[in-house]
């Protein structure tokens, strides 16, 4: 699933902060082990997973991760875990890899992915 521009975003953030970048790695597995079929791309800044449909985004600040979903505002928000406070957009801030299960990203990105299915 991998190309140039991916490794390279990889290197810089694996460069500039090797905790995210460990963080960002779990994040993409934990992706792939969900919907093994995505395909990820750089965009924006960050890596942007899709299926038939872009589902999420994954993007990196200094010292945090930002885990984006476009139409935010349908996810269901059980764990009160979402941010965001505009018309469709909502995101999931991740400061360490144990915010991972802390957050419950799995039951987030399976719900945005079956959502842009629809």
């Amino acid at each position: 699933m991998s190309d140039e521009k991916i490794e390279q975003l990889l290197r810089d953030i694996c460069l500039n902060n090797p905790e995210l970048h460990t963080v960002v790695q779990s994040i993409r597995a934990l992706i792939y082990s969900l919907i093994p079929h995505a395909s990820e791309r750089v965009m924006y800044g960050g890596l942007i997973f899709a299926d038939a449909t872009p589902f999420c985004g994954v993007f990196v600040y200094t010292r945090h991760i930002s885990l984006e979903f476009s139409r935010g505002c349908d996810l269901q928000d059980p764990h009160q875990v979402l941010e965001g406070k505009g018309k469709v957009r909502r995101h999931i801030k991740i400061q360490e890899a144990t915010d991972i299960e802390a957050k419950y990203l799995s039951t987030y990105l399976l719900e945005a992915h079956q959502n842009s299915l629809k």
